[in-house]
């Protein structure tokens, strides 16, 4: 509720304790600065979030598939950041801390594995290791632009998720094997 409120650059320990009814003590046993709370509320949206990209890419079988499961996955990745200012205030607050940084790259990894086993069912005959480094960078610089898209106007969003769509389907498709001729 104080990150929804006011964000997290502004919150107080003091004031979570207090809205937590406990001491402050009792909350540094448990969360020594802001940047533990932020990691832990970071956590559990990062273990939901992985969830929903492995239901999504679950069913892909074909280049085609890959493309309507990841375009409606950042579709609704845009649509959450937008309507949650608590998860965007979150996501910020990672960049500003090099441990929250680190726990974000291992989650984009995470993420990037995901992405490439899906890649590899399409794309049987493909590289796996170039499938998980083309993957990683696909989901890294999704979630960059994600960062940059709630940072502008909605219609400047939709536009940059938009054109991120479309090369990252490049990118699948550098992937794949040439079509005969």
């Amino acid at each position: 509720r104080l990150i929804a409120e006011r964000g997290s650059d502004t919150m107080r320990m003091s004031e979570v304790a207090e809205l937590s009814g406990i001491s402050i003590g009792s909350l540094y046993q448990y969360f020594p600065d802001k940047a533990a709370i932020i990691q832990t509320l970071a956590e559990r949206y990062n273990t939901v979030s992985r969830a929903c990209i492995a239901e999504g890419l679950a069913h892909v079988r074909t280049i085609e598939d890959l493309r309507q499961a990841f375009s409606a996955l950042i579709d609704e990745y845009y649509e959450i950041f937008l309507a949650e200012p608590v998860i965007r205030d979150i996501w910020s607050a990672m960049q500003a801390d090099k441990t929250l940084r680190d726990i974000e790259l291992a989650e984009s990894r995470e993420n990037a594995v995901l992405l490439a086993a899906a890649l590899k069912r399409a794309l049987p005959d493909q590289d796996l290791e170039r499938l998980r480094v083309s993957a990683l960078l696909v989901m890294y610089f999704g979630e960059c632009v994600m960062r940059l898209a709630i940072s502008t106007g909605e219609a400047e969003g939709r536009v940059l998720v938009e054109t991120y769509k479309r090369m990252a389907f490049r990118s699948f498709d550098d992937a794949a094997p040439p079509a005969s001729s």
